[in-house]
């Protein structure tokens, strides 16, 4: 049911309150459901009321249609939003809000994948408590191919939960994988067929509402505090490695060649 407390800021990011789970859905299906500046702007508000809405046991996150969870940034609007210093420095920051208001929610938050879940898709479900998928799911990290710089927080997501290895795996050869994979690699808790996926979401959405909601936040927190960095760690080095790329001769090689649907020729400058 529709409530006046999660009107969501642009017609792109579809909310409801069920019961005692919040649905956030990404609506941008003609370019399937890629991420454009108002859909990440969208997001922190309504996690912001939600913290505070007992009523809200679980945040769901989703994608409108069968054909993606979310295909990654809408390239329609990266010449205007990341070709220029300043405008990398915005876009950056707006998405790390977005993504950080998910990672850092107190409360359980799922991501239920359909199809394409590339990129951003990517960092959105991982940001996520937990993740379940359709059988036809499609996972993939395209930043080698684009010259992208990946944030800290998003390479440290990855690696806390598939591992060093397997995002090194996914992240260098940029490679698609299916949710059999995804699943094996843990990038998933679970998959079922397309049409069994609202009955395995509504066995989460179930359970939330049933069980204790301090004991499963404070499972929460201190497995937040387990994760925490080391106090060792360089942060001005990762955000410089960022800054490089993304200053890169490769950085405008990549974006160019995406938005031409051509290889790219990199360079390593």
């Amino acid at each position: 049911m529709s409530n006046p407390a999660y009107a969501s800021s642009t017609e792109r990011v579809q909310t409801w309150l069920d019961g005692s789970t919040l649905h956030i859905r990404f609506n941008n299906p003609v370019r399937h459901n890629a991420l454009s500046v108002d859909m990440w702007e969208a997001v922190p508000p309504l996690l912001r009321v939600a913290q505070d809405d007992d009523r809200v046991r679980l945040v769901v996150f989703s994608g409108a249609g069968e054909k993606a969870f979310v295909s990654g940034a809408d390239i329609s609007q990266f010449e205007d939003m990341r070709a220029a210093r300043e405008a990398v420095t915005r876009y950056e920051a707006m998405a790390e809000e977005a993504l950080m208001s998910i990672h850092d929610f107190p409360k359980p938050t799922l991501a239920c994948i359909r199809g394409w879940c590339i990129g951003g898709g990517v960092n959105v479900a991982i940001s996520c408590d937990i993740r379940i998928a359709a059988a036809d799911a499609v996972f993939s990290i395209p930043a080698a191919r684009l010259g992208l710089g990946y944030r800290y927080s998003a390479m440290k997501n990855l690696v806390d939960l598939i591992g060093p290895g397997a995002a090194k795996d996914l992240f260098f050869t940029a490679r698609r994988i299916d949710a059999a994979e995804a699943k094996s690699l843990g990038l998933v808790s679970r998959f079922c067929a397309p049409e069994a996926l609202d009955a395995l979401l509504a066995e989460y959405t179930g359970a939330l509402a049933d069980n204790a909601p301090l004991t499963v936040a404070a499972g929460k927190a201190i497995t937040r505090e387990i994760l925490k960095p080391s106090p060792e760690l360089d942060l001005a080095l990762c955000a410089s490695l960022i800054r490089g790329c993304f200053e890169s001769a490769d950085y405008t090689e990549g974006r160019t060649a995406f938005m031409q649907k051509r290889k790219p020729v990199f360079t390593g400058r």
